[in-house]
């Protein structure tokens, strides 16, 4: 269980000697489709007041605490930006009222069969009668919203006539141990990076991604200064896309980058040894690194 946290990828996991990424692929796990909504969106009852909000993950804000009860809190926390404070506005009317706190991503309003909240268009095999269509991804427990712990949200939210949830079912067809036992006999012999390090070279990674330049082994060799650390980031990079291409969606629509169709934004894995995503970096990361749709909320 963790806090409010960014997904990290596999791959980068492993360069600060974290072996337990190893663990990660082999243990049996929850898995979700990521879908590429946006906003993000914060709904549920307050345990402190009992009372319904709505928002986006400014709800965890450790200063300016962005929670919305009411339209006019609506009104006062995002004068700047109309087109999501009617989106908010349309979530606090149609949203089921529930006891519960969720996070999901917005699609986008019904009447049409084809979407484009951010990077990724998403065709559905029927014009969307319902008023809004949200995909849920998260519930978070605990007493205070402050202190609450995120975990994959494992049940099936029921559609309204407001309200579409889309949750597509996904299956992983194969089982990894033999690969995570063959890395981890070469990985120990790695001249792992420190926290700081780690993050300075996922800078650089992302950087390089964004501008849409691959990354060779010969060039990480020359960032991380250890070829047999370079060894091990790139058999991960082969597991999780072994993994992410064993993947069997049975539901959901059809997702396109342009004219290209892509399987999905990719996909969380959630299990004792935490929760991390599953996507490819070339295909999707860059378009989505570049896109600055709702980039400020």
């Amino acid at each position: 269980m963790t806090k409010n946290l960014h997904l990290e990828q596999p791959e980068d996991q492993i360069l600060s000697g974290d072996l337990s990424v190893l663990d990660w692929f082999a243990a049996n796990s929850h898995i979700s489709v990521k879908m590429d909504g946006a906003p993000a969106l914060v709904w549920g009852t307050n345990p402190e007041n009992d009372r319904f909000f709505v928002g986006t993950k400014s709800v965890f804000n450790k200063k300016k605490v962005m929670i919305c009860y009411t339209p006019e809190d609506i009104a006062l926390y995002y004068s700047h930006n109309h087109k999501l404070q009617d989106i908010l506005l349309t979530c606090l009317d149609y949203l089921p009222r529930t006891n519960n706190i969720y996070q999901g991503d917005f699609i986008g309003y019904g009447m049409r069969d084809e979407y484009t909240p951010n990077t990724i268009t998403y065709k559905f095999d029927e014009v969307v009668q319902s008023d809004i269509i949200i995909a849920p991804h998260t519930q978070y427990l605990g007493a205070t919203i402050k202190d609450s712990i995120a975990l994959p949200l494992s049940e099936v939210l029921d559609s309204t006539d407001e309200v579409m949830f889309v949750q597509p079912t996904v299956d992983c067809m194969y089982t990894f141990q033999d690969s995570v036992k063959a890395i981890r006999k070469s990985v120990e012999k790695s001249k792992f990076l420190s926290d700081k390090q780690a993050k300075e070279v996922r800078i650089i990674l992302n950087a390089f991604i964004r501008e849409g330049k691959s990354i060779s082994p010969q060039l990480l060799e020359q960032i991380v200064g250890d070829w047999t650390l370079t060894q091990a980031y790139f058999q991960v990079l082969d597991i999780k896309e072994q993994m992410m291409e064993s993947m069997v969606v049975y539901d959901g629509p059809k997702s396109f980058i342009g004219d290209m169709p892509v399987a999905c934004e990719g996909y969380v894995r959630s299990n004792k040894f935490g929760s991390m995503k599953l996507v490819d970096r070339y295909q999707f990361a860059q378009a989505n690194f570049n896109n600055t749709r709702f980039r400020s909320n």
